[in-house]
């Protein structure tokens, strides 16, 4: 299966997404990404544009990514779940249970090297804990032989717009000062690390 064939089949909501928007906002950027950026869900203006961090918040994190010479169409961004919540509300567990076939399909159809979660719900997902972004975030993890490392939702930087020494503005410009460090020193991409579905149910 390809990343369009993937984006095709995605359209088709599971039920337990009823209550979501019915535009899909699949994901978006290289998809021999070394760096997969993995949110929570979309946003008003990302519904309407069926492009994932397009708003304020969206392009915040460009501005963040580029303060590192990271640019947008190098890494791939998306969210747990690809359907707008109403309100914006987090998105509830059984919608990113529902939504899980479709991640892990496009991490192993895109093979990053490191996962980059942005706030606390991919960051819980993926670390299987109940710890907050302010006590994780900058720190390096592992999830089925790939690195994850996360970072403060770009949202929450918008809601603390401060950048006094210690504040999140200025320990995420810290942190990806060491998450592009690490991403220069990784060797080439191997060959794919198959992911353990056990927890995920056997879903490949």
């Amino acid at each position: 299966m390809t990343l369009q064939e993937l984006e095709r089949d995605a359209a088709r909501r599971p039920e337990a997404l009823h209550d979501l928007s019915t535009n899909l906002v699949f994901g978006e950027g290289d998809p021999d990404a070394r760096l997969m950026l993995v949110g929570e869900a979309p946003g008003e203006e990302e519904d309407l544009s069926g492009r994932p961090f397009v708003g304020r918040a969206g392009q915040l994190l460009d501005r963040v990514l580029a303060s590192v010479d990271l640019d947008r169409d190098a890494v791939y961004i998306t969210n747990m779940v690809k359907f707008r919540p109403p309100g914006n509300r987090n998105p509830r567990p059984e919608e990113i249970a529902a939504s899980e076939p479709l991640l892990l399909e496009q991490i192993r159809l895109i093979r990053p090297q490191v996962i980059a979660t942005l706030g606390n719900v991919p960051t819980q997902y993926f670390l299987d804990t109940k710890e907050g972004i302010t006590r994780t975030h900058g720190k390096w993890y592992e999830w089925h032989g790939i690195r994850v490392f996360p970072l403060y939702h770009p949202a929450y930087l918008l809601r603390n717009p401060s950048r006094d020494r210690g504040g999140p503005k200025w320990q995420t410009w810290q942190d990806m000062q060491e998450l592009v460090r690490v991403l220069a020193e990784l060797p080439p991409k191997g060959p794919p690390v198959p992911i353990d579905t056990a927890r995920q149910g056997g879903l490949f």
